[in-house]
Parts: C-alpha cells; structure tokens; sequence
C-alpha cells in the first residue's frame, strides 16, 4: 500500500491460525499475513493449546501486516477470535492452565449430568449457549470435580479472547459477544448470572468486567515495539468469531442467513434480540448489544470429502479427473445411496450415529460414493437451517467457503435449502467482520453494512445461485426420510457396540470373562 493511505487491521485468531488482514479505508487493498499453530492433544478428548504460543503467533502475523502496509496510516486494530476457549490464569497473570479449546470433550460427563437432571434446559434459555462439553460453564464444571486444588490457585476464568486483549492492552476484560459463549452470562440482563457461577463454584470477581463489542482500549508500548505500531493505537476489543462472520459475509439484515463451509461449518442468522430453540441445540451469541446471532455447526463439513479423496481415490492426481468431476456425473439422490457424514463423533455423546453408507450395491462406483458425501453434508446444513427457520424465517442464504467454488456443492447445498443462495466469497470472514465493527465502533462507517462495503465493495455483490426445482423436489423426499434413516443407523450401531463388547446381541447380559 502506498504511504499516506489509511487502513484498519481486522486480527481473527483461529482454532489453527490467525489472520491479520490490513483494509484499506477506501476498499481497494488488503493484505493478509497468516501464522499457524498446534492443536495438542495430551489425553484423548483433550484438545489444548499453549496461550503464549498463540499470542507470539498473533505478534507475528500483525507485525507482518503491518510491515505489508508500507508506511499506511493505521487507524485502528480490531479484534476476532475462537469462542468457548477457557484459560486459567493465576495472581501474577500468567496462565496456570493451558487454553482448553471448543474441541475439549473432557467436560461430556458434566454436559450430560446437566441434561438429565433437567437443568441444561433452563441454562441454555438463561444463557444462549447449549450445554455441551465446548463451553466454559461445562469445563469449570469438570475442574472443579477433578482439580479442586488448581480451581484455589486460579485468580482469574478468562476466555482466549480476553488473554489476547491483556498481552495487547495490559488491560483484563472481555466483551459481550465472548461472554454470551460461556454459558454463565444472562444473555436478557446482560450480566453474569450470580445462580449459574453458584453452580460451578466460581465468583464474579473471578471473571472479567463486560465491555460492549465497539469499545476501544489503547495498544501499550511493549505490544506496540512488537507488531510495528505507535502505542496508544486504538484497539477495539470485537467479537467472536462466528458472529465476525456473519458481518464480514455482509449477512447482517433480517431474513437473510449465512453458511460457512471448511473443514467444519455453520449456519447463522442475525437477530435483534436473543432467541433460544425447543431442541437446545442451537447458540446464540452477540455480535452488538442489538444484534444477535443465532445458528448451529457441523463438525462434518468439507473434511467429509477430504477423508473421501484419501480413502477412496489416492490415485487420482493432478492430471486426472477430481473427486468432484467424477461426482457430477452421478444423478441426484446418487442412485439409492445415502451417507451419514457423521465421521467426527459429537464430543457431548448425542443422538448422531457412526457415519455410514446406506442401500450400498455393487452398481455404485466411487463417483456415487463422492456425490452421496456431499449431499450428507448439505442435509446436515438442511436440519440447521430447519432448526433455525423455526426461531426466525430465512428468506435467502450467503454461502461462505472454497468450497463454494465448486458447481457441484453450490448446486446440491442451494437444493436442499431450497432457499436462493448467493456466493458471497472465500473464507476470510472473520477479519473482514472484525475490521468493519472497529471501523464502526470509532466512528469512520455509518453502520455495520456500510462498513463492510466500505472496506470490501464487492462484498454485497454476491453471485447468485438459482435453485434447480427438480433437485429441490428429489432432495426434499431425501430430507423427509433423514431422520428415519439415522434411527435406523443408530440401532446398527448400537448392535455393533454389543458385539464389539462381546455380549450377545440385544441382551444386557454381562461381557464374558
């Protein structure tokens, strides 16, 4: 960029990597610096990360954005990250534990103790947030039964969010939108709900003071040497990072929905106020005091594909037809086969069945195999969208994602939400959002749309998707039939876990010596 131009920086620190990306004021540049980190696994079911590893990780690529504007004007650093994270920090704020992440599944005995005794009925209409191993009410939950002693050396509860802004800032505070992900935040009174701390054991002075998603701290001295930036440097504290997304795919209006597909995926909406659904499956986080996203994720999105690329066509190279070509082929419906896309396990033991291959025969090829993947996921993104459609209507769907450049998933997703879609672009969402809240919230955008068009002018030029209503109409009996086909499969697993068990089939008869 050249020198004299202004820009804001949008910081989105991930499950594996953060992105800083520098905006030009005006919308006609950006530059993105991208470092990666581990996800370490020390115990199965634990998913953990080292907090300082993921700050020098987020020093560095800031650092390099920053070098990237070539003397630009830097008006502002916003801030998005991963939610549901909880870190442990003692009197001298230093961590006493590592960063325990959403994927952390050691909380599942908790979550489903929660369930059964009724209460994660009335904790998720409370908070927003379902009860589930991801949020930091179930894992203080588990510290508490099985580290008391560390739960006495810990001064502070603190979301990754949070730790990121003190080692920017020298400041100890949260936000909003992080807050109303732990599961201990009255999401109706905006304010940490003193019933649910007394549960898990915790005080409220154990727990950051809540600033809105718009406030503004000041980058201190010791980060500012660090990333290339004056000290003093307003930082806006931001949102998470699925509401970011919806603001940075410019799926912020009434009606209007918003599908991020990757490895995982989620399906949003924005409402004015939070909304909670009868199945307790879906969050609702904040992305301002007046704008609240709702929806659900799929643990099994594109790696669904991936794993089927790896066990099914490690052949294949460059030179030779993809995985998607050979699923073009295939009609819709694949021919009579059904896959259960449900490779990764819900860590809160659910309903979800092992994955599967339903009405398997030898006339399908690989090709059915692919197309019958992707319609699984996509009829996971259907239920979603069926879930949320119940709290607020969607009119139109913005779909988010590489994966999106291919006609295959565009076609097949758009008829099975039977909705209009549009392709709203690739997946760096999250430091769009992030950058046109700060841009808001210090006033240079009228509001949050403006600001994202501002910074990003094709944003809201989405292309759009017609639906195909002989697709729709075959995947529309395909979903009528959904569920009792993972009744069915859960029954089959549920044989094939006696039988790996060694006890007769059906039988509660004790396991043979």
């Amino acid at each position: 960029m050249r020198p004299g131009r202004r820009v804001i920086l949008g910081v989105d620190v991930g499950a594996s990597a953060v992105r800083a990306a520098a905006f030009a004021l005006d919308g006609t540049a950006r530059h993105v610096a991208r470092r990666e980190y581990p996800l370490l696994q020390p115990v199965p079911g634990w998913q953990v990360q080292d907090p300082d590893v993921l700050v020098a990780a987020t020093l560095e690529a800031t650092s390099a954005c920053v070098a990237d504007t070539a003397g630009a004007e830097v008006v502002a650093l916003a801030m998005s990250s991963a939610m549901y994270g909880l870190i442990g920090l003692g009197a001298a704020m230093t961590p006493v534990t590592p960063l325990l992440t959403r994927a952390d599944s050691r909380s599942s005995e908790a979550a489903c103790d929660l369930r059964i005794s009724g209460q994660g009925r009335e904790l998720h209409r409370l908070t927003g947030t379902p009860v589930h191993p991801m949020s930091p009410l179930c894992k203080l939950m588990w510290f508490a039964r099985h580290e008391p002693y560390l739960c006495t050396a810990t001064r502070w509860w603190i979301g990754l969010k949070d730790y990121l802004l003190y080692r920017l800032t020298g400041k100890l505070v949260t936000e909003l939108s992080s807050a109303s992900g732990t599961g201990m935040f009255d999401v109706h009174r905006r304010a940490w709900s003193r019933p649910v701390l007394d549960l898990v054991g915790v005080s409220e002075s154990q727990l950051p003071p809540v600033l809105p998603t718009t406030a503004s701290l000041r980058l201190s001295a010791t980060a500012g040497r660090a990333v290339g930036l004056p000290s003093g440097t307003p930082v806006v504290v931001g949102a998470g990072d699925g509401p970011s997304r919806n603001l940075g795919a410019a799926a912020i209006d009434s009606n209007v929905g918003n599908l991020s597909l990757g490895a995982t995926g989620a399906l949003r909406t924005v409402v004015a106020a939070p909304l909670v659904d009868a199945t307790e499956t879906l969050v609702c986080d904040a992305l301002t005091e007046d704008a609240w996203v709702v929806g659900g994720a799929v643990r099994n999105g594109g790696n669904v594909v991936r794993w089927a690329g790896r066990a099914l066509a490690p052949d294949l190279d460059h030179a030779a037809p993809t995985l998607l070509d050979l699923a073009e082929r295939i009609p819709p419906g694949s021919d009579g086969l059904v896959m259960l896309p449900y490779l990764l396990a819900d860590p809160a033991g659910g309903s979800e069945p092992p994955g599967a291959y339903l009405g398997l025969r030898s006339e399908h090829s690989r090709g059915h195999l692919v197309r019958a993947a992707v319609e699984g996921v996509c009829l996971q993104f259907g239920v979603v969208l069926d879930r949320v459609a119940e709290l607020t209507p969607i009119s139109t769907v913005r779909l988010t994602g590489d994966a999106f450049r291919s006609p295959l998933w565009r076609a097949v997703m758009a008829a099975v939400l039977d909705r209009p879609v549009q392709v709203a672009g690739a997946g760096d969402d999250a430091t769009l959002g992030a950058a046109a809240l700060g841009l808001f919230a210090i006033g240079l955008a009228p509001d949050l749309k403006g600001a994202v068009t501002q910074l990003d002018p094709g944003r809201a030029r989405a292309e759009p998707i017609a639906v195909d209503p002989a697709l729709a109409a075959a995947y529309r009996g395909l979903r009528a039939k959904l569920p009792a086909l993972v009744s069915a499969a859960g029954r089959v697993g549920e044989i094939l876990d006696e039988v790996m068990a060694g006890r007769p089939v059906g039988l509660n008869a004790p396991a043979p010596p």
